[in-house]
């Protein structure tokens, strides 16, 4: 476990920030991250997604947006524990597109192709290790709008392992007095 001594500060009251830009290869997609502010971001991925409402589920390859307001931040700093990589925890309004050319199983009772867009809130745990290796895992709950099948409301499930490509923060200690 690091200590508070190798964990990058760059802000006035001495906690940390987000990383500016983070670009995220995964197993099975990629991932963008930009830090606004000290505590949110705005990410966009390609990653494998579970939509499971009242007319059924659909598993495949999603567009994911989100805004995300990590919580944690501090907390986790205070306690010595990792926060390079944004590994907190956050929450946040998403939106999740679904094609039907690109799920992988689905039982929905559809017209041909089709599409279904999930609007609604997730809370996520993310963590990064030093040497870039990155898990995800998030769950929401929302509204499925769907074209050329039913819309209902229900859960989104997203879990996605792979590696940050870009460099994480220095883990020099910068404080303003």
């Amino acid at each position: 476990m690091p200590t508070k001594a190798q964990q990058y500060v760059e802000s006035w009251d001495g906690t940390p920030n987000l990383e500016r830009h983070q670009f995220t290869l995964n197993l099975l997609g990629i991932r963008y991250e930009l830090g606004l502010f000290k505590n949110v971001s705005i990410s966009s991925s390609l990653a494998p997604g579970l939509a499971t409402y009242e007319e059924g589920y659909s598993f495949g390859l999603a567009w994911h947006t989100r805004v995300r307001y990590y919580h944690n931040f501090k907390k986790r700093y205070n306690f010595g524990m990792e926060v390079v990589g944004n590994s907190a925890n956050y929450f946040g309004p998403a939106r999740t597109l679904f094609w039907e050319p690109l799920q992988l199983a689905d039982n929905l009772n559809d017209i041909g192709e089709f599409s279904l867009a999930f609007y609604g809130g997730v809370y996520g745990w993310q963590r990064t290790n030093k040497k870039g290796f990155n898990t995800t895992f998030e769950i929401g709950l929302g509204y499925y709008d769907g074209i050329g099948v039913s819309s209902g409301f229900g859960p989104l499930l997203n879990f996605t392992f792979g590696w940050v490509a870009t460099n994480r923060k220095s883990k020099k200690v910068i404080k303003v007095n």
